[in-house]
């Protein structure tokens, strides 16, 4: 079965005007619902992860600090979202979120957390709408427990999964693969495992040839036996902060690709969602949605 972290905490209200969607949190989960897709059992409801489990990969100071909301004001700036106990409280929700799915992933085959994908967050500060990194923590929690002995994080947000590169940098057994707009931010790169920058205006036909080159040569090199998958949707054409040209068909393809590769080679992977911000939620919405449908169809 199909299982699918999802809280209230995730559509935690921002202050009016705020340009990050999180209405798409409590959309998705109802259009996937409406459509029938998934139905309320595959839903869990993840709690607070382990304070051990973060201080893994953040530094406590950092920890402390959010927690007791006492970030300076340009601290609180970089992460782009004003900072609140409730803010906190659901990024640790997440991550609990993203743990349990990899679980899940490890019994089913697949799973999905509605939110996560925080691959902007650093060990010791938060940037670009992440406070703490769900895909570090999760691919840490998975060695540790020796729930699998090589992860490759699949990062194709169109934003350079930067706090996650240099996070797990240091780590043999994790391989970080990142596919993204060269000139979109971050503009200062880290150093992913594999880097693949794309050209403004990049389009389906060239998006896809450059993924089918490259992740089947590196799941045979690295032979991974777990998979984190961030797709975020912000390569969508019209995504107001992608500056890519992606079709929905294309996006549909690249889950496709990327669901269809890890079936065939029997690889578990958890998915976690990342950005899209087009004017219109319904584009935000139906982009995401197409990766639970072909999970349901490729895996169950």
């Amino acid at each position: 079965m199909l299982k699918i972290a999802w809280s209230p905490l995730y559509s935690h209200p921002l202050p009016e005007g705020h340009r990050f969607p999180m209405e798409k949190y409590s959309l998705l989960p109802e259009q996937l619902k409406y459509e029938g897709t998934v139905n309320d059992s595959h839903f869990f409801e993840p709690d607070f992860l382990d304070e051990k489990w973060i201080l893994e990969v953040h530094d406590r100071e950092y920890l402390e600090k959010l927690q007791s909301l006492s970030l300076s004001r340009k601290e609180e700036r970089k992460t782009g979202f004003p900072l609140s106990s409730q803010l906190v409280q659901r990024e640790i929700n997440i991550l609990d979120g993203s743990v349990k799915a990899c679980e899940f992933a490890l019994e089913y085959g697949i799973a999905m957390n509605i939110a996560g994908g925080t691959h902007h967050a650093y060990a010791g500060h938060g940037e670009g709408f992440c406070l703490l990194n769900d895909i570090a923590v999760s691919a840490n929690y998975l060695l540790k427990k020796r729930l699998a002995q090589r992860v490759l994080v699949v990062d194709l947000d169109v934003h350079q999964g930067n706090g996650t590169a240099l996070l797990c940098q240091q780590d043999p057994n994790i391989f970080t693969f990142s596919m993204h707009g060269k000139s979109n931010y971050p503009m200062h790169k880290e150093t992913s495992d594999l880097d693949i920058a794309l050209p403004d205006r990049t389009s389906d036909d060239f998006y896809l040839k450059e993924l089918k080159a490259a992740l089947p040569s590196l799941m045979s090199s690295f032979d991974p036996d777990f998979i984190i998958y961030q797709c975020g949707v912000d390569i969508l054409e019209s995504d107001k902060l992608g500056k890519l040209s992606v079709s929905l068909q294309g996006i549909r393809e690249r889950d496709e690709f990327v669901l269809g590769s890890a079936f065939e080679k029997e690889i578990p992977v958890m998915c976690c969602m990342g950005g899209g911000y087009s004017p219109q939620i319904r584009d935000i919405i139906e982009a995401h949605s197409q990766v639970y449908r072909l999970a349901q169809d490729i895996f169950f």
